[in-house]
C-alpha cells in the first residue's frame, strides 16, 4: 500500500517509514526538514508545513493510510505553537484526507491527553480526557484527538487514534536520555515515593501496533472511531528500572528524594518565574513533570489486542536489555 507519514523525520516516523518500507509498502514522509537517510532507504520525502493544507492535501493523493505522527511535543514553549502544530495542524490533515479521499488515518495521540495527575494503574480505554491540564501539549493533543475520531465515518474516512506511553529505543530524544544527563550531572532526584509503577513503550512495539490498527482499520471496525493506549505488558517501578539503567551505564543511581509535595511546589515556582521573565528555555522542573515522575501510569493491552489484533513482540525484559546496548 501507499502510506504517507506526516513526521516521518521523528522518532516514531523515521521507524513507522523504515518499517514500511521493510514489508514492500510505499512510505511518503511529510515533513518541514529534509532526511536524505529516509531516502536512502527508498521513501519519498516530501517537505512541508501542517499549515500548508493544499500540500497536505497533494502530498494525501492515492494514499491508502495517513499516519498523522507530526506533533509539537515538549513539557513547556509557546502555547500558540502547539495550538498551531497540534490543533490546526491535525485539522488540516483531516481536511486534506477528506479532499484527497483517503481511507483511513492512524493518528499518534498521548496518554497524557488523560493524565489528570493522579495515579493510573492498568488503565484502560474507557479513562476519560483530563478535565483539567498543566502543559499545553496534552492540552492541544487531546483536542487533536477529538477532531480525528469525530472525522471518522465522514466521507468515507476510517479513523482511530494510538496512545504510545514513553517511548523508548535507539536515537530517543526524550525523556530518558534528558535523565540520563541529569544523573552524569549529579543532578538527577528521586522525585516522590519512587515505587510508582511505569508502561513505557518499546519504539518497535509502537510501530507494530500503528501497522495493525491501520491494516485492519475499515468502516465498522471495532476500533474505528476510538482511541487506545499501547505501552509495555509488563510495568516498571520507574525509579528502581532507571537506577538499573544508570548501574549497567556504570552511572551512580540517584539517592536524593525530593518529595512530591516539594517537587510540585518547586515546579510552580519555577513556571512562574520563566513566564514573568519570558524565557524561552525550559524550567528545571514543572508542576506536570513532578507529577509525571512520582505517579503511576500503566495501561492495560487487552483492548488493542482484541480490537485490532496488537501483538507485542518485544517484552519488557528485551527492550531493557536494548536500550542498555
Amino acid at each position: 500500500m501507499k502510506a504517507l507519514v506526516t513526521g516521518g523525520g521523528g522518532f516514531l516516523g523515521r521507524h513507522l517509514v523504515a518499517a514500511l518500507l521493510e514489508r514492500g509498502d510505499r512510505a511518503v514522509s511529510y515533513a518541514r526538514g529534509s532526511y536524505p537517510a529516509l531516502e536512502a532507504q527508498g521513501a519519498v520525502c516530501v517537505r512541508g508545513d501542517l499549515a500548508d493544507r493544499e500540500a497536505l492535501a497533494r502530498a494525501c493523493r492515492g494514499a491508502d493510510v495517513v499516519f498523522h505522527a507530526a506533533a509539537r511535543a515538549g513539557i513547556w514553549g509557546d502555547p500558540d505553537e502547539f495550538r498551531r502544530t497540534n490543533v490546526d495542524g491535525t485539522r488540516n490533515v483531516v481536511a486534506a484526507c477528506l479532499e484527497a479521499k483517503v481511507p483511513r488515518l492512524v493518528f499518534t495521540s498521548s496518554p497524557s491527553v488523560c493524565f489528570d495527575g493522579k495515579d493510573h494503574v492498568r488503565a484502560g480505554n474507557d479513562l476519560p480526557h483530563a478535565r483539567r491540564f498543566l502543559a499545553d501539549y496534552p492540552r492541544t493533543k487531546a483536542e487533536a484527538e477529538r477532531i480525528v475520531l469525530a472525522a471518522n465515518g465522514s466521507n468515507g474516512l476510517a479513523t482511530c487514534a494510538l496512545r504510545p506511553h514513553l517511548l523508548v529505543g535507539p536515537d530517543d530524544p526524550h525523556l530518558l536520555p534528558r535523565l540520563v544527563a541529569r544523573a552524569r550531572a549529579g543532578r538527577l532526584a528521586v522525585v516522590g515515593d519512587g515505587r510508582n509503577e511505569v508502561s513505557p513503550t518499546w519504539i518497535g512495539n509502537a510501530v507494530d501496533a500503528h501497522l495493525a490498527a491501520a491494516d485492519r482499520l475499515q468502516a465498522g471496525a471495532p476500533h474505528a472511531g476510538k482511541a487506545y493506549f499501547v505501552a509495555q505488558r509488563d510495568a516498571v517501578r520507574l525509579w528502581e528500572w532507571i537506577g538499573e539503567l544508570l548501574e549497567r551505564m556504570r552511572i551512580p543511581r540517584p539517592t536524593r528524594r525530593v518529595p512530591l509535595a516539594a517537587a510540585y511546589a518547586g515546579g510552580a515556582l519555577l513556571e512562574s518565574w520563566w513566564r514573568a521573565r519570558g524565557l524561552a528555555t525550559e524550567p528545571p522542573m514543572t508542576r506536570f513533570l513532578a507529577l509525571e515522575l512520582a505517579r503511576s501510569h500503566s495501561y492495560d493491552l487487552r483492548p488493542a489486542e482484541r480490537d485490532f489484533g496488537y501483538e507485542e513482540r518485544v517484552p519488557t525484559s528485551e527492550a531493557t536489555e536494548r536500550l542498555v546496548r
